[in-house]
């Protein structure tokens, strides 16, 4: 059963940062969704700004940046056919792996979970393919086992021709703890609507007012592969 992912984020105070790939209700469109939060000053000092092939992350006021070895990354690139977004720098990872002749799942067994003990956050990724007029996708988490660093657990979930008005979120974790809760079911399906800029709206106001930073948001039309993007930043 399809869920609105306007509601679990309404549910859910930190669900930290979450990629949502799905196709519209008309079938035309492929979309992406991504955002990102934070509980620390360090990590709330954040924009998305965009760039040649995607978007990056950006520190708001430089000034305030402690640490910006997890925090400032590309989320979003485009490669060929192929868009790439993740919450991390393996971003770059899965771009220099298709370069390379590899696909998806294979660039990433060179990455695990992030080393930011105890949470030990799961990498999550997602990859977006659109060619003449059809689309598919993949999701992807690295999660430490029940929060044991020595063990990185690998899931890969593939999407061949989606069902029109459906999506698959995921997330790094699925609310708020000490540790961190990891993100620890498979992708949630949900509906993706055909206005996609009020789909993105509803969804920045989903997330909890005080933890949410930023939120991407790109409808491509698989007929021709012209996409529209959207980006919301808290920090303006």
């Amino acid at each position: 059963m399809k869920k609105d992912l306007r509601a679990i984020l309404e549910e859910v105070s930190y669900p930290g940062r979450g990629i949502m790939l799905g196709r519209t209700e008309s079938g035309d469109k492929a979309v992406i969704v991504y955002f990102i939060m934070g509980r620390s000053e360090n990590s709330r000092n954040r924009i998305f700004t965009e760039t040649e092939d995607g978007i990056r992350t950006e520190a708001f006021d430089p000034s305030k940046m402690s640490d910006p070895s997890l925090i400032i990354y590309r989320p979003v690139r485009k490669i060929g056919d192929h868009t790439i977004v993740t919450n991390g720098d393996q971003t770059d990872t899965v771009v220099e792996g298709y370069l390379a002749g590899k696909g998806f799942s294979e660039s990433l067994t060179t990455r695990q979970f992030e080393p930011d003990a105890p949470n030990y956050t799961p990498r999550i990724s997602g990859d977006l393919f659109v060619k003449d007029g059809a689309m598919s996708y993949e999701l992807s988490i690295l999660k430490s086992a029940d929060g044991d660093p020595s063990s990185c657990e690998r899931f890969t979930y593939s999407y061949e021709t989606p069902i029109a008005g459906q999506g698959h979120f995921i997330s790094t974790y699925e609310g708020d703890g000490n540790p961190l809760p990891s993100f620890a079911k498979e992708p949630v399906r949900v509906c993706v609507p055909d206005d996609v800029k009020e789909f993105g709206d509803s969804i920045w106001e989903s997330l909890n007012k005080d933890n949410k930073v930023s939120l991407f948001v790109r409808s491509t039309d698989l007929a021709d592969g012209s996409a529209q993007s959207w980006i919301y930043n808290k920090n303006e």
